[in-house]
C-alpha cells in the first residue's frame, strides 16, 4: 500500500511538472514576443526535462524548481535556439507545403506515390527535429554540429527513432480524442516523452540510462539468469 501511495504521488508530481513547464513555455514565449521567444521556449522544455531525467536521486520536483530550471535554460538558449530553430523549421514548413500541394491537386497515380513519399519524409524530418532539441540541450556545441549529430542519431539509433515516431502518433491520437490536452499541456508531453525515450534508448554521452542508472541493467541480468535456471 505504501509503494502504491508513493507511485501515485510521483505520477502527480510528474503531471504537475509538465503543467508548470507548459505555463513557463507560454510566459517565456510571450516575453520574447513569440518571434524571439518561441524556439528558446522549446529549448527550455528540452533542457528542463533533461535536467529532470538526470536527477535520479530526486525527481519529485516542486513548482519553484521547475520554473527556475526553465527560466535559466531559456536565458541561456535565446541566441543559440533561434540560430538552430529557424533554418530547420523553415525547411520543415517547405516539406509540409510540398505535401499540401500534392494532396490538393490532381496528380494521378504518380502523385499518390509522391504524396506517400513526402508524408514519410515529413515524419522522418519530425524525428530529426525532436532530436535536434535533445542534442542541443545536452551538448554545448555549434549549430551545425548539433544538426549533424541529430541527423546521425535519427539514422543510427533506430529503436529510439521508432519510439519517437510512436510518440508523435500517440500524441496526435490523444489530442484528437481529448482536445483539452493541448491547452493544458501543449508541447510539454511530447517533449517530455522524447527526452525520456532518448535517455533510455539514445545512448547519448552524458544522457544515458545505462550510465546513470546501472541498477536497471543489473536487475535485467538477474531476471535473465533466473529464467535460464528455470
Amino acid at each position: 500500500m505504501h509503494r502504491l501511495a508513493e507511485g501515485y504521488e510521483f505520477v502527480c508530481r510528474v503531471v504537475l511538472t509538465l503543467f508548470i513547464a507548459h505555463i513557463a513555455f507560454l510566459v517565456h514565449m510571450l516575453m520574447g514576443v513569440v518571434v524571439v521567444g518561441f524556439f528558446p521556449s522549446i529549448a527550455g522544455l528540452y533542457s528542463t526535462f533533461r535536467t529532470w531525467v538526470l536527477d535520479v536521486s530526486d525527481r519529485h520536483w516542486t513548482v519553484k524548481r521547475t520554473w527556475n530550471t526553465f527560466h535559466e535554460a531559456w536565458k541561456l538558449n535565446v541566441k543559440s535556439a533561434n540560430l538552430v530553430g529557424y533554418p530547420v523549421f523553415a525547411l520543415w514548413l517547405f516539406l509540409v507545403w510540398e505535401y499540401w500541394i500534392v494532396q490538393n491537386n490532381r496528380v494521378g497515380i504518380v502523385g499518390i506515390g509522391v504524396s506517400g513519399g513526402l508524408l514519410l519524409v515529413n515524419f522522418l524530418y519530425g524525428i530529426f527535429l525532436s532530436l535536434v532539441g535533445v542534442i542541443q540541450a545536452n551538448f554545448d556545441q555549434s549549430a551545425w554540429w548539433v544538426i549533424k549529430y541529430a541527423a546521425m542519431m535519427a539514422v543510427v539509433r533506430v529503436k529510439n527513432s521508432f519510439f519517437i515516431l510512436l510518440i508523435y502518433v500517440a500524441t496526435w491520437w490523444f489530442a484528437w480524442q481529448w482536445p483539452g490536452l493541448i491547452p493544458a499541456f501543449g508541447f510539454a508531453i511530447p517533449v517530455y516523452l522524447v527526452v525520456l525515450s532518448t535517455y533510455c534508448y539514445g545512448r547519448i554521452p552524458g544522457m544515458d540510462v545505462h550510465t546513470h542508472e546501472p541498477e536497471i541493467d543489473e536487475k535485467r541480468a538477474q531476471r535473465k539468469t533466473l529464467r535460464k535456471e528455470r
